[in-house]
């Protein structure tokens, strides 16, 4: 049985007590990858009746971001933007945003956490809703990249004729990005 903390109250914890939760803390952290790659498995075969599903619908974003010579930050943020689909359908720009925040730079997760506004631009409209409602944000130093990302990347990566690369092209980038926080009160931490 691997060692564990004695105590039943944070309060009471000793440096010894702590030492073992941040050893596991750091094994946890090192299969986070894992874990991304295995929730992003969960959007395969729901449409959510688009022409393909959200599985693909998140390679295809990845690979033209890639395909335009994207850095592999910017990649994995294309290839998890939707991740929240699941678990938070009302807010999914959001978790995904918030999953991202300490591994990305800021405007990254300024993109991400932005996306679902800004790609109502495409659509808004027929939903009876105000397609510019992303002008809110027009005072962004990250609108136009914001923009950018869902006019070359997003609203059009719905196509089932287009060539995807797979998901084991990402993989190497996602455990990249996910080695180290950068923006966290952990980023000290070294999970490798």
């Amino acid at each position: 049985m691997a060692k564990q903390a004695t105590f039943t109250e944070m309060l009471n914890g000793t440096a010894e007590d702590y030492a073992i939760i941040g050893e596991h803390a750091s094994e946890y952290a090192r299969e986070l990858p894992d874990r991304i790659l295995d929730h992003l498995a969960i959007l395969k075969g729901d449409t959510g009746g688009f022409a393909v599903d959200r599985f693909t619908h998140c390679l295809q974003t990845a690979t033209r971001a890639y395909r335009d010579g994207k850095d592999d930050e910017y990649v994995v943020c294309a290839l998890l933007h939707d991740i929240g689909d699941t678990i938070a359908s009302a807010n999914h720009a959001d978790l995904a945003a918030t999953m991202l925040e300490p591994f990305v730079s800021e405007e990254n997760y300024w993109i991400v956490k932005h996306h679902g506004i800004f790609q109502g631009y495409y659509f808004f409209e027929h939903l009876g809703l105000d397609k510019n409602m992303r002008d809110e944000f027009k005072d962004s130093p990250y609108w136009q990249a914001c923009a950018e990302f869902c006019a070359k990347y997003d609203q059009n990566s719905f196509d089932p004729e287009y060539d995807n690369m797979p998901i084991e092209a990402f993989e190497p980038m996602v455990r990249k990005v996910f080695s180290r926080p950068r923006n966290s009160i952990y980023k000290k931490r070294d999970y490798s």
